[in-house]
């Protein structure tokens, strides 16, 4: 039977009717209408649902709401301003192809970025090493977080 769940979603306190055990994926997306966290594998190893936990990079399709307690969790969608640099490198990089998976790069990204502004290309590829992207376009990927780094990208 739902029950009353409180989060902390990019910035904001929300309450949702939910399982405790629902998945974070599921609530964000049927709940809570931030649909930049894809349903891919559904088994925590492909990346597409990454958002971060308390600013770590997490799979939100693997981690039940009842979890969340006391965390703050932020979507693509809450990066906010600090998106424009990495959203700028991988358009001029033309780093997507389908989209897809995008959205967890650029969480798994933002989060590198705030550990470490100046990331080597090991780094980088270590850092997003967890995704799939089934378009092949891994070499670009890598050069727009490389161009967002060198344009002083921090969230």
């Amino acid at each position: 039977m739902p029950e009353t769940q409180s989060l902390r979603v990019n910035g904001r306190t929300v309450s949702v009717a939910a399982d405790a055990a629902a998945p974070l994926l599921t609530v964000l997306r049927n709940d809570l209408a931030l649909n930049g966290p894809k349903y891919g594998c559904g088994l925590g190893e492909c990346g597409a649902c990454m958002v971060l936990i308390d600013g770590e990079p997490a799979y939100s399709c693997a981690r039940a709401i009842e979890s969340l307690t006391g965390k703050s969790v932020t979507t693509v969608e809450g990066l906010g301003d600090a998106l424009q640099p990495l959203r700028q490198a991988f358009l001029d990089e033309q780093a997507g192809q389908c989209g897809y998976c995008l959205s967890g790069i650029l969480i798994a990204a933002a989060a590198l970025l705030a550990r470490n502004p100046r990331p080597g290309r090991g780094e980088i590829a270590a850092a997003l090493d967890r995704h799939l992207c089934r378009c092949g376009v891994h070499n670009r990927v890598i050069r727009a977080v490389q161009k967002a780094a060198m344009a002083g990208a921090q969230p």
